[in-house]
């Protein structure tokens, strides 16, 4: 197995000795999602590149801000008219996670697969993957590093998002002192820390509140306190006029009650199928119970899809938790 060292003089190489790249993030992009993206696309601007960024569906308005962000093109709007040999996969734990973009990608395509999820196997050509990182957003700080270009405000601040989304401002476990330094040297090139964090972790949609008001509506408990769970139906989103990033963070409210190990937010997708976004305090590692389910993520922060009814997938989510614990 190559060191990190190798993986990042790899996915130089892989930058440097093709062209014409298709770069992709996961389906409902976050912010560590979105800032890969833009953060690729710099590096290969400033590489002289040829290069098409894109998501399925529209990135969050609230990232709109970011460089380069409003060349994202979204695939359900204005689909590419060709495929691509050259792909560079960001923040995806599983190829899956690419959604209906992957029908752009050729048959034998070459990719590179850029991303921090311990539950990622490891697909692609070529691969630049570090379990241990923040972000993915932590991991593009090492590439742009490698290739020595100067930073700007806009690039640094793209990178600060992504770390500040993916630790919680800061506050979760996986804020490390190479975090801290990074930001603090992000901070340096005149990264506006103070209103990052407030547009993106505290500012709310008045549909985004009222959303929020439905799901705490549902919220219940098992006996013992230490499971905790709310869940969202497609008619509270359309009462509320909420879309998908309205649903950002609501999974914290159950995990953050006291005593609570295992907070979980049901997203009801169709009568069918049910989106699952757990979150733990430490005991449970909820990305092996996602992965149980073909989902992935984190230890600590992990979800899954899975078929079914919201009743029947409830119990078992639950029932799962209930044997990790």
């Amino acid at each position: 197995m190559q060191t990190y060292e190798q993986s990042l003089e790899q996915a130089k190489q892989f930058l440097l000795g093709l062209d014409d790249f298709l770069v992709v993030s996961h389906i409902q992009p976050d912010g560590d999602a979105v800032s890969s993206t833009v953060g690729v696309g710099w590096l290969l601007s400033c590489l002289g590149k040829k290069f098409t960024l894109i998501n399925e569906g529209p990135i969050p308005e609230r990232m709109r801000f970011l460089l380069l962000s409003d060349q994202i093109v979204n695939m359900e709007l204005d689909p590419p008219d060709r495929k691509f040999k050259h792909v560079i996969c960001v923040d995806c734990a599983d190829f899956g996670r690419v959604g209906q973009t992957a029908q752009y990608f050729e048959e034998d395509a070459l990719i590179l697969n850029i991303d921090h999820h311990p539950t990622n196997n490891g697909y692609g050509s070529a691969t630049l993957i570090k379990p241990e990182a923040a972000a993915t957003a932590e991991i593009l700080y090492d590439l742009i590093q490698a290739f020595e270009f100067r930073w700007t405000t806009d690039i640094a601040s793209a990178i600060y998002t992504g770390l500040l989304t993916d630790t919680g401002g800061f506050r979760y476990a996986n804020t490390s002192p190479k975090v801290m330094r990074i930001a603090s040297e992000l901070l340096g090139y005149g990264v506006n820390g103070p209103e990052l964090s407030e547009n993106l972790l505290e500012a709310m949609t008045f549909p985004q509140m009222k959303v929020l008001v439905k799901a705490l509506n549902t919220l219940q408990m098992t006996p013992d306190g230490k499971i905790c769970w709310v869940h969202v139906t497609p008619e509270h989103m359309a009462e509320t006029g909420a879309v998908n990033e309205d649903l950002e963070g609501i999974v914290n409210y159950p995990r953050n009650i006291h005593g609570v190990e295992v907070g979980i937010l049901f997203k009801v997708i169709h009568e069918n199928a049910v989106k699952v976004s757990l979150r733990s305090a430490g005991k449970v590692d909820v990305a092996a119970l996602a992965q149980s389910f073909d989902g992935g993520g984190h230890v600590r922060a992990a979800g899954c899809r899975i078929e079914g009814s919201l009743e029947s997938i409830i119990q078992q989510v639950v029932e799962r938790v209930k044997s990790q614990l």
